[in-house]
């Protein structure tokens, strides 16, 4: 079931939360809990996915980006990932998340989102995500101007852009 509780809890914490700037780094703390973990008492990797979901909301609550997106009824759709699973994190354990929009181009919005324990990185999420208005894609260029500031990409890390490049050679649909 998604974290409908936890959801509304990140909202209400995040807004009053001082204010970031468009790329800066958002930390967030959150604790395993029972019915966030597997049959060996750690995160399920596919809960991993829905709880970075909630480091996303807390980045947007926190940028001004939220108030935006209902204002001009902009969706947020993922339309890409990449995970990586490196440590475990066991049932009860607290654990940080960090996550920041790394820059966008034409289509695209990218983020970077992980998971700590102390100084130990335990996953890492790179997401694309499009906005869409009415269902279609909406520049983020396009979508930033309507933010009120002047907004520029910084230049994406090369390991996103490769990893950008490498994805828009594969087939779609996929070839069964």
């Amino acid at each position: 079931m998604y974290p409908y509780v936890r959801l509304g809890y990140t909202l209400l914490k995040e807004r009053r939360s001082t204010p970031i700037g468009m790329f800066d780094v958002h930390w967030s703390e959150h604790r395993a809990w029972p019915w966030d973990t597997d049959m060996f008492g750690e995160l399920n990797n596919g809960r991993i996915l829905t709880l970075f979901e909630l480091g996303r909301w807390g980045v947007t609550q926190r940028t001004g980006f939220m108030g935006l997106i209902f204002k001009h009824k902009l969706a947020f759709a993922v339309a890409g990932a990449s995970v990586h699973y490196r440590r475990r994190i066991p049932i009860f354990a607290k654990y940080q998340m960090r996550t920041h929009f790394l820059g966008f181009d034409d289509k695209f919005m990218y983020v970077d989102q992980s998971m700590w324990m102390g100084d130990v990185a335990c996953n890492q999420l790179l997401l694309r995500a499009a906005f869409t208005k009415n269902r279609k894609l909406f520049a983020p260029s396009d979508a930033l101007d309507l933010y009120g500031q002047q907004v520029a990409s910084p230049k994406l890390p090369d390991w996103v852009q490769n990893w950008s490049d490498a994805d828009a050679t594969r087939p779609w649909p996929p070839i069964v």
